[in-house]
C-alpha cells in the first residue's frame, strides 16, 4: 500500500511540475530489481482481460562491460511482445535519451551527434513536444528518431483503464503527427514500469517497446558528479549490443558525450540507429 501511495504521489508531482523543471525521472531508473505489484485495471476492453496487469520495474543488476542480469522469465515476457533492450550484434551500440523537459543541454548533445555522425533516439513527453518545437524539428531533420514517452509520463500499469493507457500513447502520437507530419513507432515505458497487458497494448498499437541494458543515476540535476564520474560510469557499462539510456537534462552527459563517442569508436564500436537493430555491421 505504501508503494502504491508513493507512486501515486510521484505521478501527481510530475503532472503538476514538469513545466517548472520538477524532475520527472526521479523514479525512472532502479538499479535493483523491483518486486512485481498486482494492480487492478478497470474497464478492460474485450481482448485484454486475459493479459496480466502485474506491474514490473525495469530493475537491472549491472555488470562491468557485460550485459545486465535479467531473469529468464522476464526475457521470455519481453521477447513474447518483441520488446528490445539488448542487441546480439557484436560491437554495436544504441544511444537513447529521455526528454521530460529541456534543461539547456539538448542543443549541445545534437551538436556532438552531428559532428560524430551518430544517430540517436530521443523519447519525448507531451510538454517537451509542445514547448521545444525547434529542438524536435532539428532531431527529425538530422536523422534522429523521436520516440513516444507518453503525454504525462505516468506509470502505465497504474492507469485504471485500458483506454487511458492507449490515450497516453495515441494522443502524443497525434500531436507529433500534426506538428511534424511523421509517425512514431518506438515506445519507452515511463519509469521503466510495465506489465504484460501494457506490452500487449503497445504492440497492438504498432510500437516496439524499447528498454535498455545500461543506465546510471544521471537524471538528478542537483547531483551531477562531474565528467570523470559520467565517463567512468558509461565506459564501465558499455557492452556488445548495448542500448544506452542517458538523460539529456544531465550537464555531465552533455559535456562528456563527445569524448565517449570518440573513444568507443576508436575501440571498434559502432553507434547504430534503432532502425538498424539486429542488423549485422558492415564496413
Amino acid at each position: 500500500m505504501k508503494k502504491f501511495l508513493l507512486i501515486t504521489a510521484f505521478a501527481l508531482v510530475f503532472l503538476s511540475g514538469c513545466t517548472n523543471k520538477e524532475n520527472p525521472f526521479r523514479k525512472e531508473i532502479s538499479l535493483n530489481p523491483v518486486r512485481p505489484v498486482s494492480v487492478t485495471m478497470a474497464n478492460v476492453e474485450t481482448g485484454y482481460e486475459s493479459y496480466s496487469n502485474t506491474m514490473y520495474g525495469w530493475g537491472l543488476k549491472k555488470n562491468v562491460n557485460a550485459p545486465p542480469d535479467i531473469p529468464d522469465s522476464i526475457k521470455t515476457l519481453i521477447n513474447t511482445y518483441h520488446a528490445i533492450y539488448l542487441d546480439s550484434t557484436p560491437r554495436s551500440l544504441y544511444l537513447t535519451f529521455d526528454e521530460g523537459y529541456e534543461n539547456g543541454y539538448t542543443e549541445k548533445i545534437l551538436d556532438v551527434l552531428k559532428e560524430n555522425n551518430v544517430k540517436a533516439a530521443f523519447f519525448v513527453t507531451g510538454p517537451y513536444l509542445e514547448k521545444e518545437e525547434k529542438l524536435v524539428r532539428r532531431m527529425i531533420e538530422e536523422g534522429h528518431i523521436v520516440g513516444n514517452h507518453t503525454v504525462h509520463h505516468p506509470s502505465m500499469p497504474q492507469l485504471d483503464s485500458t483506454e487511458k493507457v492507449k490515450e497516453e500513447i495515441t494522443q502524443l502520437a497525434k500531436m507529433f503527427q500534426e506538428k511534424y507530419g511523421q509517425e512514431m513507432k518506438y515506445f519507452r515505458p515511463p519509469r521503466g514500469e510495465y506489465s504484460e497487458r501494457t506490452l500487449k497494448i503497445c504492440e497492438d498499437l504498432g510500437y516496439t517497446n524499447v528498454f535498455w541494458s545500461f543506465a546510471y543515476k544521471d537524471w538528478d540535476v542537483n547531483q551531477q558528479k562531474g565528467t570523470d564520474h559520467a565517463y567512468n560510469q558509461i565506459k564501465k557499462g558499455v557492452h556488445d549490443g548495448a542500448v544506452l539510456l542517458l538523460h539529456a537534462v544531465s550537464k555531465d552527459n552533455a559535456e562528456v558525450l563527445d569524448k565517449i563517442i570518440k573513444d568507443l569508436k576508436s575501440e571498434g564500436y559502432r553507434f547504430k540507429s534503432l532502425d538498424e537493430f539486429g542488423q549485422s555491421i558492415t564496413n
